[in-house]
C-alpha cells in the first residue's frame, strides 16, 4: 500500500500487511498468561516451553511478541533459531553465531563445552538464563532436539542453564511422544495450545488492528463480521483477506486497464453493452453474478472492502442458484414466476424487514 493511499484513509501503516508493528497485535488473556510464566518462571529457572497450534493460528506472532518483551529485560540474551532443518554441524554453527561463541564444527565436544561455559557465565553474571526461540520446531531432527536437551542441563540434570521456547504444529506434539524424544517431552514446563478462534475473538483482533493503525472506522461492522465468518477461526485468514488483484487493491491505470485487471465476475458488462438476460437453464458461469464497476465504487471504500463484499455477493448468488434449482426464468416471455420460499440457509440476520436504512 502506497503512502498516498495510507494518507487518504488516515492510516499509519497497512493493517493487513504481515509486518505490522508489535503494538498492533492483539494479545488474548491466555497468551498474556503464557508470557507471564515465561518472564517470571522460565527465564529465572530455565527449561522448555511449548507453543502448538494449526497453521495460521498465530504461533509465529506469539514468538515475535515474546522476543520483543524479552528484549526489554536488561542484560538478558535472546536468540532466535532461524534454520531448524540444520544437521548437527550447522546446528552448532548457528548456536555459536546467536550467542557470539566461536565454534569449530569438526570439534563437536569443544563446541558443546564452549556453549555451556558461555551460558553458565551469563547465568552467574545476570542470574537469568539465556533464551532460545525456535519457530517451526517440528522440522528439527531428533538428533538436534536431543542435543539441545543435553546442552541445557548440568550437574546430572539438576541445574538448567538455558531457557528454550519451541513452537510448531501438531507434528511436533506427535514427535515428542515418540520413544527417542520422550525425555524431552517430559521436560516441558509451560504449554500454550492455540485453538481456532471464535467469531468474537477474531472481531477483537480485527478491531484492535484497525484502531492501532489509525482508523477504527475503516471497515463497517458488517464487513468485519463477514471477514470473521470467512476466516473460519484462522487468525491469518482474518488479518490477510484474499486479494483478487496482484497489487492487493484497486488496479492502477486508466479505466479500461482497471476493468480488464478485475476478475470477470467483477467487471460487469463492457461500456455500451448490456448484460445477457437470465434464461432458464443457463449456468452461473454464463452470466455476471455481480456487476461491480470499479469506477462507481464509493470513494471512502477500501479495496479490501470492495472485494470482500463482491466475494460475499458471488457466494450468495451461487447459493441462491443451488437453492432454487437453477430455475431463473426469462421474464420477457410468459407470466411472472410464483414467489418461491427463501431457502433456510439464506435466512441471514439482516435486521428488521421494515428497516430500509441498509
Amino acid at each position: 500500500m502506497t503512502k498516498q493511499l495510507l494518507a487518504r484513509w488516515g492510516l499509519k501503516w497497512s493493517p493487513f500487511a504481515p509486518d505490522v508493528p508489535p503494538e498492533a497485535l492483539f494479545v488474548p488473556p491466555a497468551v498474556e498468561h503464557f508470557y507471564w510464566k515465561i518472564e517470571q518462571g522460565l527465564v529465572r529457572d530455565g527449561g522448555f516451553a511449548l507453543v502448538t497450534g494449526d497453521p495460521g493460528l498465530g504461533k509465529s506472532v506469539v514468538l515475535r511478541l515474546l522476543a520483543d518483551r524479552l528484549a526489554a529485560v536488561p542484560d538478558l540474551t535472546v536468540g532466535a533459531f532461524t534454520h531448524p532443518q540444520s544437521n548437527l554441524a550447522d546446528f552448532y554453527r548457528e548456536l555459536g553465531a546467536l550467542f557470539t561463541c566461536p565454534l569449530k564444527p569438526h570439534n563437536r565436544w569443544g563446541g558443546f563445552q564452549a556453549l555451556r561455559e558461555k551460558w553458565q557465565a551469563h547465568l552467574d553474571t545476570t542470574l537469568l538464563r539465556p533464551v532460545l526461540l525456535v519457530d517451526e520446531a517440528q522440522e528439527m531432527s531428533a538428533a538436534a532436539l536431543s542435543e539441545l536437551r543435553l546442552l541445557t542441563s548440568t550437574r546430572f540434570d539438576s541445574r538448567l542453564i538455558l531457557s528454550v521456547v519451541l513452537a510448531g504444529d501438531g507434528r511436533l506434539v506427535e514427535r515428542l511422544a515418540q520413544p527417542d524424544l520422550l525425555s524431552l517431552g517430559s521436560r516441558i514446563r509451560s504449554r500454550l495450545a492455540l485453538e481456532p478462534l471464535s467469531r468474537e475473538e477474531l472481531r477483537a483482533h480485527l478491531t484492535h488492528l484497525l484502531a492501532t493503525a489509525g482508523n477504527a472506522g475503516l471497515m463497517t461492522p458488517q464487513l468485519q463480521d463477514t471477514l470473521c465468518e470467512h476466516a473460519l477461526g484462522n487468525l491469518r485468514g482474518a488479518r490477510q483477506p484474499r486479494r483478487r488483484t496482484p497489487g492487493g487493491g484497486r488496479p492502477a491505470g486508466p479505466a479500461p486497464a482497471r476493468r480488464k485487471a478485475l476478475p470477470r465476475a467483477l467487471r460487469g458488462p463492457a461500456p455500451g453493452t448490456r448484460a445477457p438476460p437470465l434464461r432458464r437453464g443457463r449456468s452461473p458461469q454464463e452470466v455476471w453474478p455481480v456487476q461491480l464497476d470499479p469506477l462507481l465504487l464509493p470513494d471512502d471504500w477500501t479495496p479490501d472492502q470492495a472485494f470482500a463484499v463482491a466475494e460475499f455477493l458471488i457466494a450468495l448468488h451461487d447459493a441462491i442458484w443451488e437453492g432454487y434449482g437453477r430455475a431463473f426464468p426469462d421474464t420477457r416471455s410468459g407470466p411472472p414466476p410464483p414467489v418461491l420460499p427463501v431457502p433456510r440457509q439464506l435466512a441471514l440476520p439482516l435486521g428488521d424487514p421494515g428497516d430500509r436504512s441498509h
